[in-house]
């Protein structure tokens, strides 16, 4: 008789192409295959995540936006996977993924219209900050409630398998779905590895495990090896990667994508280990529950940005000019992309109740007028002049 466990089990290994110093340890991971061009932009998209965090996090605190989330420390598993996907595939993120859309097209402006709610967000200002979008770039809208997008992104996965079934024309596409590991707590977890394990749908689950689950660290999140071991018992390819080494992730992500769409296609499981360089949110003060030495420490041994960074200028293609050339640029970019959102007003007020039935109803037109009617009745207490049309905003143009 022998019972299993995870003592009695090799811990599966975390995959590395490059050591902290940028030193390469896996000359067979080197990504021979990319020019100095596109590994130049890898690191100016990380370095823009970076440089937007710190301007909207003191522009938050200024209370120019409501909210926000940072990316720093996680980065590179972020531009680091997007490399590694076709544009046509689709993705499902949580918050952290600021570096995905980037990578794939997003531009500064569509960041600070939606952070900033404007009229060209679109999402029409109904979301809050950081819950990005965007059809044109195949990437669903972030939402707020945790693992929701597991199981979404398994049944789109199904679906595109369908698809490339039906219509040969059509070429094979991947999900990728971008998850922290306290998500992987939720019940949406577990349903969507089993679901796409059982089905084989072609999807990339990306678990980024920063040791922390808001002010959970993962000492109290689980007691298993950590949540790749899970990936294996639902039967799922899983690896294991050095999420502040952008080379490795890209690695792996790209031979994710080839897995997954290999035969009848299957999933894959990717846990990258990582540290939350900043607090969760906006709402959070992390030194409450974790050491600023610890922090500040982290940061001063290692992070994506300054890992690929000393890689580049042992390559000979980066410098200290070239460094404050692209700071000093980025940031004055988003600057003014913030000072171009700061001037546009925001949609309509009607654009509240649109785009929730095909054709706005009765009883949320009698909400509609009830709402015109407590602005009509206190305008200092509700200022709509921020708004398209102001108080015309909240009457329906004709065939709405």
């Amino acid at each position: 008789m022998t019972f299993s466990n995870s003592q009695s089990q090799p811990a599966i290994p975390t995959y590395r192409v490059m050591d902290w110093d940028g030193i390469i340890v896996d000359k067979a991971g080197a990504p021979s295959d990319v020019s100095i061009e596109e590994i130049v932009k890898w690191y100016t998209d990380m370095l823009t995540v970076n440089i937007m965090d710190l301007i909207m996090y003191d522009a938050q605190r200024q209370g120019r936006i409501s909210f926000y989330m940072v990316s720093q420390g996680e980065e590179g598993i972020a531009v680091g996977s997007a490399a590694a996907l076709d544009p046509e595939d689709v993705v499902f993120s949580q918050y952290r993924e600021a570096g995905v859309f980037q990578h794939r097209g997003f531009t500064i402006d569509d960041f600070m219209n939606q952070l900033f709610a404007t009229d060209l967000d679109p999402g029409k200002g109904r979301n809050m900050p950081v819950h990005y979008g965007s059809g044109k770039l195949n990437h669903y809208t972030i939402s707020s409630c945790l693992a929701t997008q597991l199981p979404q992104a398994a049944g789109s996965a199904y679906a595109l398998k369908l698809q490339s079934l039906q219509n040969p024309n059509i070429a094979p596409r991947v999900a990728a779905c971008y998850f922290g590991e306290g998500a992987a707590s939720e019940g949406d977890f577990h349903a969507a590895l089993n679901f796409a394990a059982t089905r084989s749908c072609p999807v990339i689950f990306v678990c980024r495990n920063n040791g922390y689950a808001i002010s959970t660290p993962t000492l109290e999140q689980y007691r298993g090896d950590g949540i790749a071991s899970r990936g294996v018992g639902y039967g799922v390819d899983t690896v294991r990667v050095d999420g502040n080494d952008i080379f490795a992730v890209r690695r792996v992500m790209k031979e994710a994508r080839r897995r997954a769409l290999e035969g009848d296609c299957k999933p894959v499981l990717i846990e990258a280990m990582s540290y939350r360089g900043s607090h969760h949110s906006t709402s959070d003060d992390s030194f409450a529950y974790r050491a600023r030495v610890e922090v500040e420490d982290w940061k001063r041994r290692d992070t994506p940005i300054a890992r690929l960074r000393k890689w580049m200028e042992g390559a000979g293609c980066w410098d200290e000019a070239k460094e404050k050339e692209a700071r000093s640029r980025i940031r004055k970019e988003v600057l003014d992309g913030v000072k171009r959102a700061e001037g546009r007003k925001r949609a309509p007020l009607r654009e509240m109740w649109k785009d929730v039935y095909e054709t706005v109803t009765e009883e949320q037109k009698a909400q509609m007028e009830e709402l015109r009617g407590l602005v009509q009745r206190y305008p200092d207490e509700y200022d709509v002049s921020e708004y398209q049309e102001g108080l015309e905003g909240l009457k329906l143009k004709e065939g709405q």
